[in-house]
């Protein structure tokens, strides 16, 4: 079974770098949406009409099952997807739900991601919705963004962001965080370090992951490699392949520009 993966930039290459570890040799392609980065400052309306050129660009293409890794899609715009793409459709706030009930031990557990996620309160619907006593603490943190792309996740610059961010998830006592945007498990140490060990992260790419694991239906090859993927994205420009390489921890495959809704 081959997977598409689906992000507003480069930050769902997270996503494909846990499909790598999980499903090596299962044949990916990536499409992130470079040009009209980022989805969470924009209207609910543009990222529906955003999510259907999506999905009809994989329509196109022969991929079986779809990963939506925009947070930001999988929060306002998931109905349009599975709409337009006739196969399975994965999201990342569903499995980061799931994964952040499983390791909560009180209840109380913070969301953290773009100002978007956040406004729509998906994660915290999902959760009260599994477990009614569960008390969310939710905070946008934009600033995340910049720094995973710019390489800044460690010092003293991403700590002072950090502290600031979290100090009403530290206060509200949550015993689990979930990183409910792809970029931020590259922050994954600092945030760590700010939280504190008794502080349970949950990385929704993880998550994705394993769900899509569970439903690939042809087994992986041995050895896997770039040779299986293919990345389109709408601007290659500037240093596109080093910050994708930063965040897939390995060079990529093939890379196509494209053009959607054309």
């Amino acid at each position: 079974m081959s997977w598409g993966v689906f992000d507003s930039g480069v930050g769902g290459l997270t996503v494909v770098r846990a499909l790598r570890r999980r499903l090596p040799g299962v044949r990916l392609a990536y499409l992130g949406d470079t040009a009209r980065v980022p989805y969470g400052i924009r209207s609910v309306d543009t990222v529906r009409r955003y999510a259907a050129e999506a999905a009809a660009f994989f329509r196109r293409r022969d991929v079986e099952g779809l990963i939506v890794a925009c947070n930001t899609v999988s929060a306002v715009a998931l109905d349009v997807v599975e709409q337009g793409f006739p196969g399975p459709v994965l999201d990342v706030v569903r499995p980061g739900v799931a994964a952040a009930l499983a390791a909560t031990r009180s209840g109380r557990v913070g969301v953290i991601g773009t100002p978007a996620t956040i406004r729509s309160d998906a994660y915290g619907a999902g959760l009260r919705a599994a477990r009614p006593d569960a008390v969310v603490v939710s905070r946008a943190c934009p600033l995340f963004v910049p720094l995973a792309e710019e390489g800044w996740v460690d010092g003293e610059v991403p700590r002072l962001v950090a502290r600031r961010y979290l100090a009403p998830l530290i206060e509200a006592g949550v015993d689990t965080v979930v990183l409910g945007c792809t970029h931020y498990p590259l922050l994954r140490d600092v945030i760590g370090e700010t939280l504190g060990p008794d502080v349970r992260l949950v990385d929704s790419a993880e998550a994705v992951a394993d769900v899509a694991r569970g439903r690939t239906t042809a087994p992986a090859t041995s050895g896997g490699g770039t040779e299986h993927e293919h990345c389109f994205v709408t601007d290659a420009g500037g240093a596109f392949r080093e910050v994708a390489e930063r965040f897939l921890g390995a060079p990529i495959g093939r890379l196509e520009q494209v053009e959607l809704g054309a």
